[in-house]
């Protein structure tokens, strides 16, 4: 579990999903990790004008890495 982040399914594609990623203490969205298809994995795709520090960018790395 993470600190500071919260993950939350908001989309169940047939093959992937969509997970928000979303601050604990404040109510908004971070970004999203989806499949990215020309890399053939999931990535993260941060909203415009946010920040990460070492142990948010570990622990969103972590959930992707629990996804395959």
């Amino acid at each position: 579990m993470s600190k500071y982040l919260r993950f939350q399914l908001i989309e169940q594609k047939p093959k992937t999903k969509v997970i928000a990623v979303q601050s604990k203490t404040h109510p908004i969205r971070l970004g999203i990790i989806k499949w990215w298809s020309s890399w053939r994995q999931y990535a993260f795709f941060p909203e415009t004008g946010t920040i990460f520090n070492v142990e948010c960018l570990n622990d969103i790395q972590s959930y992707i890495k629990g996804l395959r």
